[in-house]
């Protein structure tokens, strides 16, 4: 391993990951975790997720006999993510700009295993921890959909996939994801408009009457993508339509998710032509549930404390998206989302400060050593 945490996180953001390609990362990851005494294994959710690695499993024996605490972080990274030429610049690290930098989410598996390392480094007296690094998490939580629950023997834990050193995520919203078909009936623009029917006209129609944006305080929504047609002079007899719908209450998703499905299935339904009827094909996925935590839970005041003992500014907050959380969550994992410093996820100005990054370590530690008192 190298010898300070900006050098590992420069060394890690170079291997190549994206989403379905993980292996290199969680080979040299196992590596590392092996050298500092875990024992390490692979599940097998890659057979379902067509990935090329399993989720990444590792188990630190502790000198104190409690359960053991998760800690975990995704592998995986968005595109543009291959071929990351990092630089420091004065007080940050950066891509040279064509690519992400991967702090989401290297900065949170560099926090973990060099706060391991350092403790380990310390012979301090730790409770057994237990390191989880996911694959696929941004095209849908995937590994964690897909984890083997049974190697988990930790009930709480934490995963290092937000923002600001110091806060964590104590509720996130369940999301629905819409993908909807507009069948029309195809014609010759030119010739015979009049036997046509226009699937993008009954898409555009539907979508205009469809609520869109931010609901209230805890729902929104949003159409994002839409594909249709193949020339103007041919009348469309085909749209594909992809939404999504999100709140922190299940009631409000569940009518909202009804509203927009009605509301293009009713538009559809105005147009017929002779004996040809307009449809549209519907198919809803529930992709994650939402959870909350309890502002005096006894996660939250783990990191409350570790936070002052670090001199860090503690805060808790309320997510608008979803992450590997929500599906621990659902299967009898507590756990709560911490942040690692990342800055401007998912684009190429994506950034981390220096600082952050060791402080992240330097927090982690702190939680791991009140955990094992």
């Amino acid at each position: 391993m190298r010898s300070t945490i900006i050098d590992y996180f420069i060394s890690l953001v170079q291997i190549d990951s994206e989403s379905k390609n993980e292996m290199e990362i969680a080979l040299s990851l196992e590596a590392d975790l092996q050298d500092l005494g875990a024992v390490v294994h692979f599940d097998k959710a890659n057979e379902k997720t067509e990935g090329n690695v399993g989720n990444l499993y590792a188990y630190f024996p502790g000198k104190v006999e409690k359960e053991p605490i998760l800690f975990c972080a995704h592998l995986d990274t968005v595109v543009p993510g291959n071929g990351v030429k990092p630089k420091i610049r004065e007080d940050r690290i950066i891509s040279d700009g064509t690519t992400v930098l991967g702090s989401d989410d290297k900065s949170g598996i560099a926090e973990i295993v060099w706060a391991i390392k350092e403790l380990k480094e310390n012979n301090e007296r730790l409770a057994p921890i237990e390191v989880l690094f996911t694959i696929s998490e941004e095209i849908g939580l995937l590994g964690a959909k897909y984890l083997d629950y049974s190697m988990i023997k930790s009930k709480i834990g934490y995963a290092l996939d937000a923002h600001e050193i110091g806060e964590i995520t104590i509720a996130a919203p369940s999301q629905n994801s819409m993908k909807y078909t507009v069948i029309g009936k195809e014609a010759h623009a030119g010739a015979e408009p009049e036997k046509g029917i226009n699937a993008i006209k009954i898409a555009a129609e539907a979508i205009s009457k469809m609520p869109m944006g931010r609901i209230d305080d805890e729902t929104t929504c949003n159409v994002g993508v839409i594909k249709g047609g193949r020339a103007t002079n041919i009348v469309p007899n085909k749209v594909k339509i992809k939404a999504e719908a999100r709140s922190h209450n299940n009631e409000k998703l569940r009518i909202l998710t009804k509203q927009m499905s009605e509301t293009i299935k009713q538009t559809a339904e105005k147009y017929k032509l002779d004996d040809f009827q307009a449809d549209v094909k519907i198919k809803v996925v529930e992709e994650y549930q939402a959870f909350k935590l309890d502002e005096e839970d006894h996660i939250v005041e783990l990191v409350k404390k570790a936070s002052e003992n670090c001199g860090l500014n503690f805060k808790t907050s309320i997510s608008g998206g979803g992450s590997d959380v929500n599906i621990f969550n659902r299967n009898g994992l507590k756990m709560g989302v911490l942040g690692t410093g990342m800055n401007k996820v998912h684009t190429v100005d994506e950034f981390i400060l220096i600082k952050d990054l060791e402080d992240g370590a330097r927090w982690i530690k702190e939680i791991i050593r009140e955990y094992s008192k």
